[in-house]
Protein backbone atom coordinates (compact mmCIF):
# COMPACT_ATOMS: atom_id res chain seq x y z
CA UNK A 1 0.00 0.00 0.00
CA UNK A 2 2.77 2.34 1.22
CA UNK A 3 4.55 1.98 -2.70
CA UNK A 4 1.08 2.55 -4.20
CA UNK A 5 0.21 5.97 -2.37
CA UNK A 6 3.78 7.13 -3.16
CA UNK A 7 3.64 6.11 -7.20
CA UNK A 8 -0.22 7.94 -6.90
CA UNK A 9 1.45 10.90 -4.98
CA UNK A 10 4.03 10.97 -7.81
CA UNK A 11 1.92 10.64 -10.84
CA UNK A 12 -0.62 13.99 -9.27
CA UNK A 13 2.85 15.80 -8.92
CA UNK A 14 4.10 15.15 -12.26
CA UNK A 15 1.57 15.97 -14.18
CA UNK A 16 1.70 19.26 -11.58
CA UNK A 17 5.53 19.78 -12.35
CA UNK A 18 4.57 19.72 -15.79
CA UNK A 19 2.02 22.48 -15.86
CA UNK A 20 3.97 24.56 -13.58
CA UNK A 21 7.03 23.93 -16.20
CA UNK A 22 4.61 25.63 -18.92
CA UNK A 23 3.57 28.41 -16.68
CA UNK A 24 6.98 29.47 -16.08
CA UNK A 25 8.00 29.55 -19.77
CA UNK A 26 4.73 31.42 -20.61
CA UNK A 27 5.70 34.21 -18.38
CA UNK A 28 9.04 34.39 -19.37
CA UNK A 29 8.92 34.26 -22.90
CA UNK A 30 9.97 37.43 -24.49
CA UNK A 31 7.15 36.66 -27.43
CA UNK A 32 4.11 37.08 -24.99
CA UNK A 33 3.41 40.07 -22.88
CA UNK A 34 3.66 38.38 -19.46
CA UNK A 35 7.23 38.43 -18.92
CA UNK A 36 6.81 42.09 -19.09
CA UNK A 37 4.59 42.36 -16.54
CA UNK A 38 5.64 43.33 -12.89
CA UNK A 39 5.22 40.43 -11.05
CA UNK A 40 5.87 38.23 -14.34
CA UNK A 41 9.56 37.52 -13.63
CA UNK A 42 9.19 36.69 -10.24
CA UNK A 43 6.24 33.79 -10.84
CA UNK A 44 8.25 32.25 -13.55
CA UNK A 45 11.00 31.71 -11.40
CA UNK A 46 8.48 30.57 -8.42
CA UNK A 47 6.75 28.13 -10.85
CA UNK A 48 10.21 26.79 -12.10
CA UNK A 49 11.28 26.39 -9.06
CA UNK A 50 8.29 24.32 -8.27
CA UNK A 51 8.47 22.61 -11.46
CA UNK A 52 11.84 21.00 -10.69
CA UNK A 53 11.24 20.04 -6.90
CA UNK A 54 8.07 17.94 -8.02
CA UNK A 55 9.58 16.77 -11.35
CA UNK A 56 10.04 12.28 -11.43
CA UNK A 57 12.99 11.76 -11.93
CA UNK A 58 15.06 8.73 -13.49
CA UNK A 59 18.52 7.00 -13.45
CA UNK A 60 20.86 9.36 -14.63
CA UNK A 61 23.43 8.80 -16.75
CA UNK A 62 26.96 9.15 -16.41
CA UNK A 63 27.92 11.63 -19.19
CA UNK A 64 31.60 11.71 -18.60
CA UNK A 65 32.88 12.45 -22.10
CA UNK A 66 35.88 13.70 -21.10
CA UNK A 67 38.62 14.68 -18.02
CA UNK A 68 41.24 17.51 -17.91
CA UNK A 69 45.07 16.58 -16.55
CA UNK A 70 47.05 19.81 -16.60
CA UNK A 71 46.22 21.88 -19.22
CA UNK A 72 45.18 18.89 -21.59
CA UNK A 73 41.80 17.30 -22.23
CA UNK A 74 41.53 13.78 -22.68
CA UNK A 75 38.37 11.65 -23.94
CA UNK A 76 37.20 9.12 -21.92
CA UNK A 77 35.85 5.38 -22.94
CA UNK A 78 32.79 4.28 -20.72
CA UNK A 79 31.72 0.18 -20.93
CA UNK A 80 29.91 -2.23 -19.62
CA UNK A 81 32.34 -5.21 -19.04
CA UNK A 82 30.32 -7.23 -16.85
CA UNK A 83 26.48 -7.57 -16.48
CA UNK A 84 25.16 -9.57 -13.11
CA UNK A 85 21.56 -9.39 -12.03
CA UNK A 86 21.88 -6.71 -9.56
CA UNK A 87 24.71 -4.75 -10.99
CA UNK A 88 27.13 -4.00 -13.87
CA UNK A 89 30.61 -4.00 -13.88
CA UNK A 90 31.37 -0.36 -15.47
CA UNK A 91 35.17 0.71 -17.15
CA UNK A 92 35.94 4.28 -17.53
CA UNK A 93 39.41 4.66 -19.80
CA UNK A 94 40.65 7.71 -20.56
CA UNK A 95 43.11 8.47 -23.06
CA UNK A 96 46.75 9.00 -22.64
CA UNK A 97 47.17 6.85 -19.56
CA UNK A 98 50.18 4.33 -19.95
CA UNK A 99 49.57 0.65 -20.46
CA UNK A 100 50.75 0.02 -17.17
CA UNK A 101 48.48 2.52 -15.47
CA UNK A 102 47.49 1.52 -11.79
CA UNK A 103 43.62 0.17 -11.89
CA UNK A 104 40.74 1.39 -9.26
CA UNK A 105 37.30 -0.05 -8.23
CA UNK A 106 35.18 2.25 -6.69
CA UNK A 107 32.80 0.29 -5.05
CA UNK A 108 29.19 2.50 -4.80
CA UNK A 109 26.84 2.58 -1.79
CA UNK A 110 23.71 0.78 -2.25
CA UNK A 111 21.79 3.30 0.39
CA UNK A 112 19.23 4.84 -2.07
CA UNK A 113 21.14 6.68 -4.94
CA UNK A 114 22.47 5.24 -8.15
CA UNK A 115 26.26 5.01 -8.47
CA UNK A 116 26.18 8.05 -10.56
CA UNK A 117 26.62 10.19 -7.51
CA UNK A 118 30.24 9.05 -7.36
CA UNK A 119 30.54 10.69 -11.18
CA UNK A 120 32.72 13.53 -9.49
CA UNK A 121 34.73 11.12 -7.74
CA UNK A 122 35.75 8.83 -10.90
CA UNK A 123 36.43 12.12 -12.88
CA UNK A 124 38.91 12.72 -10.79
CA UNK A 125 40.62 9.19 -10.21
CA UNK A 126 40.47 9.20 -13.88
CA UNK A 127 43.41 11.29 -14.20
CA UNK A 128 45.72 8.27 -12.94
CA UNK A 129 44.16 5.41 -12.96
CA UNK A 130 41.89 2.78 -15.37
CA UNK A 131 38.66 3.01 -13.08
CA UNK A 132 36.14 0.71 -12.92
CA UNK A 133 32.29 1.12 -10.66
CA UNK A 134 29.80 -1.18 -9.62
CA UNK A 135 26.61 -0.14 -11.28
CA UNK A 136 24.12 -1.04 -8.89
CA UNK A 137 20.63 -1.93 -10.13
CA UNK A 138 17.34 -0.53 -9.01
CA UNK A 139 15.85 -3.34 -6.64
CA UNK A 140 12.39 -2.64 -8.04
CA UNK A 141 13.34 -3.67 -12.08
CA UNK A 142 15.24 -6.95 -10.77
CA UNK A 143 12.71 -9.54 -11.53
CA UNK A 144 11.82 -12.04 -8.51
CA UNK A 145 13.13 -15.19 -10.27
CA UNK A 146 16.85 -13.41 -10.40
CA UNK A 147 16.41 -14.82 -6.46
CA UNK A 148 17.48 -12.66 -2.78
CA UNK A 149 20.08 -9.92 -2.44
CA UNK A 150 21.77 -9.37 0.98
CA UNK A 151 25.06 -8.47 2.52
CA UNK A 152 26.44 -12.48 1.68
CA UNK A 153 25.77 -11.82 -1.70
CA UNK A 154 27.12 -8.26 -2.23
CA UNK A 155 30.52 -9.43 -0.73
CA UNK A 156 30.50 -11.88 -3.22
CA UNK A 157 29.94 -9.49 -6.04
CA UNK A 158 32.71 -7.59 -5.08
CA UNK A 159 34.74 -10.40 -4.68
CA UNK A 160 33.39 -11.58 -8.41
CA UNK A 161 34.15 -7.85 -9.89
CA UNK A 162 38.09 -7.67 -8.69
CA UNK A 163 38.16 -11.49 -10.31
CA UNK A 164 37.16 -10.00 -13.30
CA UNK A 165 39.57 -7.37 -13.62
CA UNK A 166 42.31 -10.03 -12.58
CA UNK A 167 46.04 -9.79 -11.41
CA UNK A 168 47.83 -6.95 -12.79
CA UNK A 169 51.03 -6.96 -14.74
CA UNK A 170 52.51 -7.58 -11.74
CA UNK A 171 50.46 -10.23 -10.26
CA UNK A 172 48.50 -8.48 -7.64
CA UNK A 173 45.29 -7.40 -7.38
CA UNK A 174 43.62 -3.76 -8.32
CA UNK A 175 43.46 -1.05 -5.85
CA UNK A 176 39.74 -0.30 -4.42
CA UNK A 177 38.01 2.46 -2.44
CA UNK A 178 35.21 1.89 -0.69
CA UNK A 179 32.41 5.16 -0.30
CA UNK A 180 30.28 5.16 2.43
CA UNK A 181 27.97 1.89 3.51
CA UNK A 182 30.08 -0.54 1.04
CA UNK A 183 33.33 0.01 3.71
CA UNK A 184 31.81 -2.54 5.54
CA UNK A 185 31.36 -5.64 3.19
CA UNK A 186 34.62 -4.66 0.78
CA UNK A 187 36.39 -5.15 4.59
CA UNK A 188 34.93 -8.30 4.89
CA UNK A 189 35.60 -9.02 1.41
CA UNK A 190 39.16 -8.00 1.66
CA UNK A 191 39.60 -10.11 4.85
CA UNK A 192 37.89 -13.19 2.72
CA UNK A 193 40.42 -12.59 -0.13
CA UNK A 194 43.75 -12.09 2.35
CA UNK A 195 42.61 -15.38 3.98
CA UNK A 196 42.47 -17.34 0.96
CA UNK A 197 45.22 -15.95 -1.05
CA UNK A 198 43.32 -14.57 -3.57
CA UNK A 199 45.62 -13.55 -5.99
CA UNK A 200 43.16 -10.75 -6.69
CA UNK A 201 42.76 -9.33 -2.99
CA UNK A 202 42.94 -5.73 -3.39
CA UNK A 203 46.58 -4.29 -2.88
CA UNK A 204 44.90 -1.12 -1.10
CA UNK A 205 41.68 -0.56 0.21
CA UNK A 206 40.47 3.54 0.79
CA UNK A 207 37.41 3.29 3.06
CA UNK A 208 35.72 6.61 2.79
CA UNK A 209 33.08 7.73 5.72
CA UNK A 210 32.09 3.93 6.34
CA UNK A 211 30.09 2.94 9.12
CA UNK A 212 32.70 0.30 10.22
CA UNK A 213 31.98 0.83 14.21
CA UNK A 214 28.76 3.05 14.68
CA UNK A 215 29.36 3.41 18.63
CA UNK A 216 31.92 5.81 17.90
CA UNK A 217 30.38 9.34 17.83
CA UNK A 218 26.89 8.37 17.39
CA UNK A 219 25.19 10.26 14.65
CA UNK A 220 21.00 11.05 13.93
CA UNK A 221 21.09 7.82 11.93
CA UNK A 222 22.88 5.51 14.34
CA UNK A 223 20.40 6.73 17.04
CA UNK A 224 17.47 5.53 15.14
CA UNK A 225 18.51 2.25 14.08
CA UNK A 226 19.36 1.92 17.72
CA UNK A 227 16.33 3.03 19.27
CA UNK A 228 13.72 0.67 17.67
CA UNK A 229 13.83 -3.07 16.95
CA UNK A 230 14.45 -4.58 14.20
CA UNK A 231 10.98 -6.14 13.26
CA UNK A 232 10.09 -2.15 13.62
CA UNK A 233 11.63 -1.39 10.23
CA UNK A 234 10.64 -4.96 8.74
CA UNK A 235 6.51 -3.75 9.54
CA UNK A 236 7.11 0.20 8.39
CA UNK A 237 9.49 0.70 6.12
CA UNK A 238 9.34 -2.02 3.84
CA UNK A 239 6.98 -1.91 0.51
CA UNK A 240 6.14 -4.09 -2.19
CA UNK A 241 6.63 -3.43 -5.96
CA UNK A 242 4.08 -2.64 -7.35
CA UNK A 243 3.08 -4.61 -10.86
CA UNK A 244 4.01 -1.82 -13.37
CA UNK A 245 7.78 -2.44 -12.65
CA UNK A 246 9.83 -5.78 -13.55
CA UNK A 247 10.29 -6.58 -10.11
CA UNK A 248 6.95 -6.36 -9.14
CA UNK A 249 6.30 -8.34 -6.25
CA UNK A 250 10.02 -8.02 -4.51
CA UNK A 251 10.31 -6.73 -0.90
CA UNK A 252 12.23 -3.52 -1.08
CA UNK A 253 13.48 -0.56 1.08
CA UNK A 254 12.01 2.18 -1.46
CA UNK A 255 14.44 4.83 -2.26
CA UNK A 256 11.71 7.52 -1.67
CA UNK A 257 12.06 6.49 1.75
CA UNK A 258 15.78 6.85 2.00
CA UNK A 259 15.24 9.99 0.08
CA UNK A 260 13.03 11.42 3.05
CA UNK A 261 14.79 10.63 5.64
CA UNK A 262 18.17 12.36 4.32
CA UNK A 263 15.64 15.41 2.99
CA UNK A 264 14.70 15.64 6.94
CA UNK A 265 18.06 15.47 8.27
CA UNK A 266 18.76 18.82 6.77
CA UNK A 267 15.71 20.39 5.67
CA UNK A 268 16.55 24.22 6.13
CA UNK A 269 19.41 23.50 4.05
CA UNK A 270 16.83 22.24 1.46
CA UNK A 271 14.62 24.86 1.59
CA UNK A 272 17.24 27.69 1.54
CA UNK A 273 19.18 26.22 -1.42
CA UNK A 274 15.35 26.14 -3.14
CA UNK A 275 14.77 29.46 -2.26
CA UNK A 276 18.84 31.03 -3.37
CA UNK A 277 17.78 29.12 -6.64
CA UNK A 278 14.33 31.21 -6.75
CA UNK A 279 16.62 34.74 -6.11
CA UNK A 280 18.97 33.51 -8.83
CA UNK A 281 16.39 32.69 -11.11
CA UNK A 282 14.60 35.54 -10.28
CA UNK A 283 17.89 38.19 -11.06
CA UNK A 284 18.47 36.10 -14.30
CA UNK A 285 21.31 34.32 -13.07
CA UNK A 286 20.81 30.88 -14.79
CA UNK A 287 24.23 29.88 -14.53
CA UNK A 288 24.29 29.65 -10.53
CA UNK A 289 20.35 28.20 -10.79
CA UNK A 290 21.46 25.59 -12.90
CA UNK A 291 24.30 24.63 -10.48
CA UNK A 292 21.90 23.82 -7.75
CA UNK A 293 19.39 22.19 -10.48
CA UNK A 294 22.33 19.57 -11.27
CA UNK A 295 22.43 19.06 -7.81
CA UNK A 296 19.04 18.08 -7.31
CA UNK A 297 18.86 16.36 -10.44
CA UNK A 298 21.14 13.65 -9.29
CA UNK A 299 19.83 14.00 -5.21
CA UNK A 300 16.52 12.95 -6.20
CA UNK A 301 17.23 10.16 -8.62
CA UNK A 302 16.92 7.41 -5.99
CA UNK A 303 16.72 3.52 -6.32
CA UNK A 304 15.36 0.58 -3.92
CA UNK A 305 17.25 -1.85 -2.16
CA UNK A 306 16.33 -5.05 -1.73
CA UNK A 307 14.37 -5.85 2.06
CA UNK A 308 16.72 -8.91 2.99
CA UNK A 309 19.87 -6.16 2.36
CA UNK A 310 18.75 -3.51 4.32
CA UNK A 311 17.29 -5.56 7.26
CA UNK A 312 20.46 -7.42 7.33
CA UNK A 313 22.84 -4.01 7.36
CA UNK A 314 20.62 -2.34 9.64
CA UNK A 315 21.16 -5.26 12.22
CA UNK A 316 24.77 -6.72 11.87
CA UNK A 317 26.25 -2.98 11.26
CA UNK A 318 24.37 -0.74 13.32
CA UNK A 319 22.41 -2.33 15.80
CA UNK A 320 25.15 -5.77 16.51
CA UNK A 321 27.73 -4.09 15.52
CA UNK A 322 29.21 -7.36 13.98
CA UNK A 323 32.37 -6.23 12.35
CA UNK A 324 33.64 -4.55 15.61
CA UNK A 325 32.88 -7.57 17.77
CA UNK A 326 34.31 -9.90 15.28
CA UNK A 327 30.96 -11.62 15.12
CA UNK A 328 30.46 -10.87 11.83
CA UNK A 329 29.35 -13.89 9.24
CA UNK A 330 29.55 -14.98 5.24
CA UNK A 331 28.16 -17.70 3.97
CA UNK A 332 28.37 -19.14 7.68
CA UNK A 333 31.73 -18.38 8.47
CA UNK A 334 32.90 -16.29 10.59
CA UNK A 335 34.84 -12.89 8.87
CA UNK A 336 38.28 -12.27 11.12
CA UNK A 337 39.47 -9.37 10.32
CA UNK A 338 42.96 -10.81 11.85
CA UNK A 339 43.34 -12.43 8.22
CA UNK A 340 44.00 -8.83 6.78
CA UNK A 341 48.08 -9.01 6.67
CA UNK A 342 48.84 -7.99 2.82
CA UNK A 343 45.96 -5.09 1.82
CA UNK A 344 47.04 -1.20 2.63
CA UNK A 345 44.27 0.26 4.68
CA UNK A 346 43.06 4.17 4.39
CA UNK A 347 40.70 5.12 6.33
CA UNK A 348 39.27 9.20 5.63
CA UNK A 349 36.76 10.59 7.32
CA UNK A 350 34.73 14.32 7.31
CA UNK A 351 35.27 16.39 10.20
CA UNK A 352 31.67 17.92 9.69
CA UNK A 353 29.85 14.00 8.57
CA UNK A 354 26.75 13.83 9.92
CA UNK A 355 26.06 10.34 8.54
CA UNK A 356 29.05 8.58 9.98
CA UNK A 357 30.85 10.35 12.94
CA UNK A 358 34.38 10.39 13.83
CA UNK A 359 36.03 7.12 14.63
CA UNK A 360 33.73 5.05 12.86
CA UNK A 361 35.84 4.49 9.63
CA UNK A 362 39.12 4.81 11.58
CA UNK A 363 38.10 1.93 13.49
CA UNK A 364 39.26 -0.64 10.87
CA UNK A 365 42.70 0.30 11.44
CA UNK A 366 42.48 -1.06 15.19
CA UNK A 367 40.60 -4.18 13.89
CA UNK A 368 43.22 -5.40 11.89
CA UNK A 369 46.54 -6.76 14.39
CA UNK A 370 48.25 -8.24 12.06
CA UNK A 371 48.97 -5.85 9.49
CA UNK A 372 52.02 -3.27 10.00
CA UNK A 373 51.90 -0.60 10.50
CA UNK A 374 53.70 1.23 7.56
CA UNK A 375 50.60 -0.45 5.67
CA UNK A 376 47.65 1.85 7.53
CA UNK A 377 46.94 5.33 7.40
CA UNK A 378 44.26 7.98 8.71
CA UNK A 379 43.42 11.25 7.29
CA UNK A 380 40.93 13.19 8.36
CA UNK A 381 39.76 16.18 5.98
CA UNK A 382 38.91 19.45 8.28
CA UNK A 383 35.79 21.08 6.95
CA UNK A 384 34.43 18.39 5.02
CA UNK A 385 30.72 16.61 5.80
CA UNK A 386 29.73 13.71 4.11
CA UNK A 387 29.38 13.90 0.51
CA UNK A 388 32.28 16.42 0.48
CA UNK A 389 35.03 13.66 1.10
CA UNK A 390 33.75 11.99 -2.57
CA UNK A 391 32.59 15.21 -4.19
CA UNK A 392 33.56 19.11 -4.61
CA UNK A 393 36.77 21.04 -4.11
CA UNK A 394 37.34 19.09 -0.77
CA UNK A 395 37.90 15.73 -2.47
CA UNK A 396 39.26 17.01 -5.80
CA UNK A 397 42.27 19.30 -3.84
CA UNK A 398 42.70 17.94 -0.39
CA UNK A 399 41.39 14.62 -0.47
CA UNK A 400 42.17 12.70 -3.61
CA UNK A 401 45.70 13.72 -3.82
CA UNK A 402 46.22 11.41 -0.34
CA UNK A 403 44.68 8.55 -1.86
CA UNK A 404 47.05 8.96 -4.84
CA UNK A 405 49.86 9.05 -2.27
CA UNK A 406 48.83 6.37 -0.98
CA UNK A 407 48.19 4.00 -3.73
CA UNK A 408 51.83 4.89 -5.33
CA UNK A 409 53.36 3.85 -1.43
CA UNK A 410 52.27 0.61 -2.11
CA UNK A 411 51.67 0.50 -5.26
Amino acid sequence: MLYHLHELQRSWLSSASTFASIGSEMLSNPALPFGYMGMGQMASSALEVFAHATATYGKPAWGIEHVTVGREEYPVVEATVLNKPFGDLKRFHREGLPDDAPRMLVVAPMSGHHATLLRGTVERMLQNYVVFVTDWADARDVPLHEGAFDLDDYIDYVIDFLEHIGPGKDGDGAHVMAVCQPSVPVFAATAIMNRDGHECAPKTLTMMGGPIDTRCSPTSVNDLAMERPIEWFRHNVIATVPVQYRGSGRKVYPGFMQLAGFMSMNLGNHMMSHYEMFKHLNKGDDASAQATKDFYDEYRSVCDMTAEFYLQTVEEVFQNHSIPNGTFMHRGKRVDLGDITKTALLAIEGERDDISGLGQTRAALELTPNLDASKKRYYMAEGAGHYGIFNGSKWRDRIAPVVEEFVAAHG
